[in-house]
Protein backbone atom coordinates (compact mmCIF):
# COMPACT_ATOMS: atom_id res chain seq x y z
CA UNK A 1 0.00 0.00 0.00
CA UNK A 2 1.11 3.48 -1.12
CA UNK A 3 1.54 6.32 0.61
CA UNK A 4 -0.41 9.35 -0.21
CA UNK A 5 1.57 12.46 -0.21
CA UNK A 6 -0.01 15.84 0.41
CA UNK A 7 0.48 18.42 -1.99
CA UNK A 8 2.05 21.47 -1.00
CA UNK A 9 2.91 24.46 -2.15
CA UNK A 10 7.08 24.63 -3.50
CA UNK A 11 7.44 28.11 -1.79
CA UNK A 12 6.91 26.63 1.53
CA UNK A 13 8.72 22.92 0.40
CA UNK A 14 11.95 25.19 -0.66
CA UNK A 15 11.55 27.10 2.83
CA UNK A 16 11.03 23.61 4.97
CA UNK A 17 14.45 22.16 3.12
CA UNK A 18 16.27 25.14 3.76
CA UNK A 19 15.67 25.12 7.59
CA UNK A 20 16.67 21.60 7.71
CA UNK A 21 19.58 22.18 5.98
CA UNK A 22 20.88 25.26 7.26
CA UNK A 23 19.45 24.87 10.90
CA UNK A 24 20.38 21.18 11.70
CA UNK A 25 23.79 21.96 10.13
CA UNK A 26 24.10 25.54 12.23
CA UNK A 27 23.11 23.43 15.65
CA UNK A 28 26.74 22.41 16.09
CA UNK A 29 28.42 25.72 15.78
CA UNK A 30 25.67 27.41 18.24
CA UNK A 31 26.19 24.43 20.52
CA UNK A 32 30.06 25.30 21.03
CA UNK A 33 29.12 28.88 21.60
CA UNK A 34 26.36 28.06 24.05
CA UNK A 35 28.91 25.74 25.95
CA UNK A 36 31.48 28.69 26.42
CA UNK A 37 28.77 30.23 28.90
CA UNK A 38 26.66 27.29 30.29
CA UNK A 39 27.76 24.43 31.60
CA UNK A 40 26.87 21.28 29.21
CA UNK A 41 24.54 19.17 31.33
CA UNK A 42 22.85 21.74 32.36
CA UNK A 43 22.71 23.85 29.18
CA UNK A 44 21.22 20.24 27.95
CA UNK A 45 18.45 20.50 30.69
CA UNK A 46 17.09 24.35 29.67
CA UNK A 47 17.32 23.99 26.24
CA UNK A 48 15.45 20.15 25.75
CA UNK A 49 12.98 20.96 29.08
CA UNK A 50 11.99 24.37 27.35
CA UNK A 51 11.39 23.23 23.89
CA UNK A 52 9.38 20.04 25.37
CA UNK A 53 7.37 22.02 27.07
CA UNK A 54 6.62 24.46 24.63
CA UNK A 55 5.60 21.79 22.01
CA UNK A 56 3.22 20.04 24.72
CA UNK A 57 1.80 23.43 25.79
CA UNK A 58 1.55 23.41 21.66
CA UNK A 59 -0.06 20.06 21.80
CA UNK A 60 -2.18 20.62 24.69
CA UNK A 61 -4.05 23.56 22.55
CA UNK A 62 -4.86 21.90 19.68
CA UNK A 63 -6.80 19.44 21.67
CA UNK A 64 -4.28 16.46 21.14
CA UNK A 65 -4.35 13.21 24.66
CA UNK A 66 -1.55 14.37 26.44
CA UNK A 67 -1.23 11.67 28.79
CA UNK A 68 -1.04 8.34 26.93
CA UNK A 69 0.87 5.97 29.57
CA UNK A 70 2.29 3.59 26.82
CA UNK A 71 3.22 6.52 24.26
CA UNK A 72 4.96 8.22 26.94
CA UNK A 73 7.10 5.51 28.02
CA UNK A 74 8.04 4.63 24.34
CA UNK A 75 9.28 8.14 23.98
CA UNK A 76 11.04 8.17 27.37
CA UNK A 77 13.22 5.13 26.37
CA UNK A 78 13.99 6.86 22.71
CA UNK A 79 14.41 10.37 24.19
CA UNK A 80 16.84 9.14 26.77
CA UNK A 81 18.98 7.12 24.10
CA UNK A 82 18.99 10.27 21.16
CA UNK A 83 18.73 13.31 23.03
CA UNK A 84 20.31 13.07 26.60
CA UNK A 85 23.09 9.68 25.27
CA UNK A 86 23.22 11.23 21.89
CA UNK A 87 23.05 14.66 21.62
CA UNK A 88 24.38 14.62 25.96
CA UNK A 89 27.86 13.04 24.19
CA UNK A 90 27.96 16.26 21.24
CA UNK A 91 27.03 18.95 23.96
CA UNK A 92 29.79 17.33 26.32
CA UNK A 93 32.61 16.82 23.81
CA UNK A 94 32.15 20.24 22.08
CA UNK A 95 33.82 21.95 25.15
CA UNK A 96 37.18 19.93 23.47
CA UNK A 97 36.61 19.39 19.90
CA UNK A 98 35.65 21.59 17.34
CA UNK A 99 32.21 21.36 15.95
CA UNK A 100 33.21 20.53 12.28
CA UNK A 101 34.77 17.79 13.28
CA UNK A 102 31.85 16.43 15.16
CA UNK A 103 29.45 16.84 12.90
CA UNK A 104 31.63 15.30 10.57
CA UNK A 105 31.61 12.12 12.90
CA UNK A 106 28.07 12.43 13.72
CA UNK A 107 27.67 12.09 9.65
CA UNK A 108 28.10 7.99 10.16
CA UNK A 109 25.03 7.43 11.77
CA UNK A 110 23.31 5.34 8.91
CA UNK A 111 26.04 3.61 8.87
CA UNK A 112 24.61 1.85 12.32
CA UNK A 113 21.08 2.46 11.29
CA UNK A 114 21.90 -0.43 9.23
CA UNK A 115 23.60 -2.47 11.63
CA UNK A 116 21.41 -2.51 14.13
CA UNK A 117 18.21 -2.97 11.75
CA UNK A 118 18.01 -6.68 12.25
CA UNK A 119 14.73 -6.65 10.58
CA UNK A 120 15.75 -5.61 7.32
CA UNK A 121 19.15 -7.84 7.62
CA UNK A 122 17.62 -10.35 4.56
CA UNK A 123 17.00 -6.88 2.67
CA UNK A 124 19.93 -5.31 3.57
CA UNK A 125 22.79 -7.42 3.45
CA UNK A 126 21.31 -8.85 0.24
CA UNK A 127 22.40 -5.65 -1.29
CA UNK A 128 26.00 -5.14 -2.51
CA UNK A 129 25.27 -1.43 -2.63
CA UNK A 130 24.38 -1.54 1.13
CA UNK A 131 27.48 -3.87 1.93
CA UNK A 132 29.66 -1.73 0.26
CA UNK A 133 28.43 1.30 1.89
CA UNK A 134 29.17 -0.11 5.65
CA UNK A 135 32.24 -1.05 4.71
CA UNK A 136 32.83 2.34 3.00
CA UNK A 137 31.41 3.77 5.85
CA UNK A 138 33.72 1.88 8.20
CA UNK A 139 36.74 3.29 6.55
CA UNK A 140 36.26 6.81 6.87
CA UNK A 141 34.83 6.30 10.90
CA UNK A 142 38.70 4.96 10.81
CA UNK A 143 40.32 7.28 9.17
CA UNK A 144 38.95 9.91 11.25
CA UNK A 145 39.34 8.13 14.54
CA UNK A 146 42.61 6.70 12.85
CA UNK A 147 44.50 10.31 12.87
CA UNK A 148 43.99 10.85 16.88
CA UNK A 149 44.91 7.62 17.25
CA UNK A 150 48.02 8.13 15.50
CA UNK A 151 48.82 11.11 17.37
CA UNK A 152 48.61 9.28 20.47
CA UNK A 153 51.14 6.83 19.16
CA UNK A 154 53.12 9.75 18.41
CA UNK A 155 52.84 11.44 21.82
CA UNK A 156 51.80 14.48 20.60
CA UNK A 157 48.05 14.31 21.10
CA UNK A 158 45.11 15.83 23.65
CA UNK A 159 43.91 12.50 25.44
CA UNK A 160 40.49 14.23 25.83
CA UNK A 161 40.20 14.82 21.92
CA UNK A 162 40.75 10.95 21.80
CA UNK A 163 38.33 10.60 24.86
CA UNK A 164 36.06 12.73 23.03
CA UNK A 165 36.13 10.52 19.49
CA UNK A 166 35.33 7.33 21.32
CA UNK A 167 32.14 9.50 22.69
CA UNK A 168 30.88 10.44 19.76
CA UNK A 169 31.32 6.71 18.03
CA UNK A 170 29.12 5.59 21.00
CA UNK A 171 26.58 8.67 20.80
CA UNK A 172 26.27 7.58 16.91
CA UNK A 173 25.21 3.81 18.25
CA UNK A 174 23.34 4.91 21.14
CA UNK A 175 21.27 7.88 18.20
CA UNK A 176 20.42 4.79 15.52
CA UNK A 177 19.60 2.31 18.73
CA UNK A 178 16.98 5.17 19.69
CA UNK A 179 15.27 5.87 16.51
CA UNK A 180 14.79 2.28 15.33
CA UNK A 181 13.31 1.59 18.72
CA UNK A 182 11.18 4.63 17.98
CA UNK A 183 10.32 3.26 14.60
CA UNK A 184 9.48 0.11 15.82
CA UNK A 185 7.06 1.00 18.74
CA UNK A 186 5.07 3.18 17.05
CA UNK A 187 2.31 5.78 18.72
CA UNK A 188 -0.78 6.29 18.24
CA UNK A 189 0.08 10.08 19.42
CA UNK A 190 1.18 12.76 16.90
CA UNK A 191 4.56 12.89 16.27
CA UNK A 192 5.04 16.20 17.83
CA UNK A 193 3.40 15.34 20.74
CA UNK A 194 6.30 11.75 20.80
CA UNK A 195 8.83 14.75 20.68
CA UNK A 196 7.66 16.68 23.44
CA UNK A 197 7.93 13.89 25.78
CA UNK A 198 11.10 12.85 24.28
CA UNK A 199 12.55 16.37 24.74
CA UNK A 200 10.86 16.55 28.62
CA UNK A 201 11.85 13.35 29.64
CA UNK A 202 15.60 14.04 28.17
CA UNK A 203 15.60 17.56 29.56
CA UNK A 204 14.96 16.12 32.99
CA UNK A 205 17.58 13.02 33.04
CA UNK A 206 20.41 16.06 32.43
CA UNK A 207 19.55 17.44 35.80
CA UNK A 208 21.06 14.78 38.23
CA UNK A 209 23.41 14.70 35.45
CA UNK A 210 24.31 18.07 35.96
CA UNK A 211 24.21 17.88 39.38
CA UNK A 212 26.73 14.81 39.64
CA UNK A 213 29.04 16.89 37.93
CA UNK A 214 28.69 19.97 40.16
CA UNK A 215 27.54 22.19 37.82
CA UNK A 216 24.67 23.34 39.28
CA UNK A 217 26.70 24.71 42.85
CA UNK A 218 28.88 26.62 40.54
CA UNK A 219 26.83 27.88 38.25
CA UNK A 220 26.43 31.59 38.05
CA UNK A 221 24.12 32.73 35.68
CA UNK A 222 24.98 36.09 36.06
CA UNK A 223 28.51 35.29 34.59
CA UNK A 224 26.75 33.99 30.90
CA UNK A 225 27.70 36.09 28.22
CA UNK A 226 25.21 37.07 25.51
CA UNK A 227 25.98 35.21 22.93
CA UNK A 228 25.99 31.97 24.88
CA UNK A 229 22.20 32.89 25.72
CA UNK A 230 21.31 34.08 22.30
CA UNK A 231 23.37 30.48 21.07
CA UNK A 232 20.99 28.83 23.54
CA UNK A 233 17.61 30.69 22.16
CA UNK A 234 18.35 29.45 18.65
CA UNK A 235 18.71 26.01 19.50
CA UNK A 236 15.45 25.82 21.38
CA UNK A 237 13.62 27.81 18.75
CA UNK A 238 15.15 26.85 15.79
CA UNK A 239 17.18 23.61 16.25
CA UNK A 240 14.70 21.58 18.31
CA UNK A 241 11.47 23.25 17.46
CA UNK A 242 11.49 24.99 14.07
CA UNK A 243 13.73 22.52 12.11
CA UNK A 244 11.96 18.97 13.52
CA UNK A 245 8.66 20.69 12.93
CA UNK A 246 9.87 21.47 9.07
CA UNK A 247 11.74 17.80 9.32
CA UNK A 248 8.03 15.90 10.39
CA UNK A 249 6.17 17.85 7.65
CA UNK A 250 8.58 16.95 4.79
CA UNK A 251 7.87 13.86 5.69
CA UNK A 252 4.29 14.20 4.98
CA UNK A 253 4.39 16.05 1.62
CA UNK A 254 7.82 14.55 -0.26
CA UNK A 255 9.86 11.40 -0.89
CA UNK A 256 11.75 10.24 2.78
CA UNK A 257 14.09 9.39 -0.17
CA UNK A 258 14.60 13.58 -0.80
CA UNK A 259 14.00 14.41 3.34
CA UNK A 260 16.77 12.45 4.12
CA UNK A 261 19.52 14.35 1.95
CA UNK A 262 19.98 16.46 5.16
CA UNK A 263 22.54 13.34 6.13
CA UNK A 264 24.43 15.47 3.11
CA UNK A 265 24.62 18.85 4.08
CA UNK A 266 24.25 19.10 7.75
CA UNK A 267 28.15 18.08 8.21
CA UNK A 268 28.86 20.31 5.10
CA UNK A 269 27.62 23.48 6.83
CA UNK A 270 28.64 22.89 10.50
CA UNK A 271 32.08 22.52 8.48
CA UNK A 272 31.75 25.96 6.85
CA UNK A 273 30.34 27.38 9.90
CA UNK A 274 33.58 26.49 12.03
CA UNK A 275 36.35 26.97 9.69
CA UNK A 276 34.64 30.66 8.62
CA UNK A 277 33.41 32.22 11.59
CA UNK A 278 34.76 29.71 14.79
CA UNK A 279 38.29 29.53 12.87
CA UNK A 280 38.38 25.78 13.48
CA UNK A 281 41.17 23.78 11.32
CA UNK A 282 40.34 20.79 9.88
CA UNK A 283 42.66 18.80 8.43
CA UNK A 284 42.94 17.12 4.98
CA UNK A 285 42.42 13.77 6.61
CA UNK A 286 39.20 14.81 8.19
CA UNK A 287 37.49 16.40 4.68
CA UNK A 288 38.49 13.20 3.39
CA UNK A 289 37.28 10.97 6.00
CA UNK A 290 33.66 13.43 5.90
CA UNK A 291 33.74 12.46 1.72
CA UNK A 292 34.51 8.86 2.31
CA UNK A 293 31.42 8.69 5.21
CA UNK A 294 29.11 10.80 2.88
CA UNK A 295 29.73 8.18 -0.31
CA UNK A 296 29.20 5.15 2.22
CA UNK A 297 25.40 7.08 2.91
CA UNK A 298 24.60 7.44 -0.98
CA UNK A 299 25.31 3.89 -1.67
CA UNK A 300 23.15 2.33 1.46
CA UNK A 301 20.66 4.58 0.00
CA UNK A 302 21.01 4.12 -3.61
CA UNK A 303 18.49 1.66 -4.35
CA UNK A 304 15.78 3.78 -2.17
CA UNK A 305 16.74 6.48 -4.47
CA UNK A 306 16.41 4.11 -7.54
CA UNK A 307 13.20 3.29 -6.57
CA UNK A 308 11.90 7.14 -6.00
CA UNK A 309 13.01 7.95 -9.41
CA UNK A 310 11.34 5.05 -11.08
CA UNK A 311 8.53 6.41 -9.65
CA UNK A 312 8.22 9.18 -10.72
CA UNK A 313 8.39 8.08 -14.44
CA UNK A 314 5.23 7.88 -15.58
CA UNK A 315 4.20 4.09 -16.99
CA UNK A 316 3.41 4.01 -21.10
CA UNK A 317 -0.25 3.36 -21.47
CA UNK A 318 -1.41 0.00 -22.46
CA UNK A 319 -3.60 0.05 -25.61
CA UNK A 320 -5.89 -3.36 -25.57
CA UNK A 321 -7.42 -4.57 -28.71
CA UNK A 322 -10.31 -4.17 -27.29
CA UNK A 323 -9.98 -0.85 -26.86
CA UNK A 324 -8.80 0.09 -30.66
CA UNK A 325 -12.11 -1.82 -32.21
CA UNK A 326 -14.28 0.45 -29.52
CA UNK A 327 -12.45 3.65 -30.71
CA UNK A 328 -13.28 2.24 -34.23
CA UNK A 329 -17.41 2.29 -34.09
CA UNK A 330 -16.84 5.41 -32.05
CA UNK A 331 -15.69 6.91 -35.04
CA UNK A 332 -17.51 5.35 -37.49
CA UNK A 333 -20.92 5.89 -35.26
CA UNK A 334 -19.89 10.10 -35.91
Amino acid sequence: MKTIQQKAPALLVIIAFATVYIVWGSTYFFIKMAVNGFPPMLMGAFRFTTAGLLLLGYSAIKGDKIWVKRDIINSGISGLLTLFVATGIVIWVEQTLPSAMVAILVSASPIWFVLMDKVNYCTNFKNKAVILGVLVGFAGVMLLFGEQLSKALGGNYNPSMLFGVGLLLLGTVAWSAGSLFSKRKGSSSPALLNTAWQMIIAGLAFVPAAFAHHEVSSFNIQHVPTQAWMALVYLIIFGSIGAFSAYIWLLQVRPVTQVSTHSYINPVIALLLGMFFAGEHISVLQIAGLAIILFSVLLINLDKYRNAIKEKKPEAPVIKLTDLQANGKALKAC
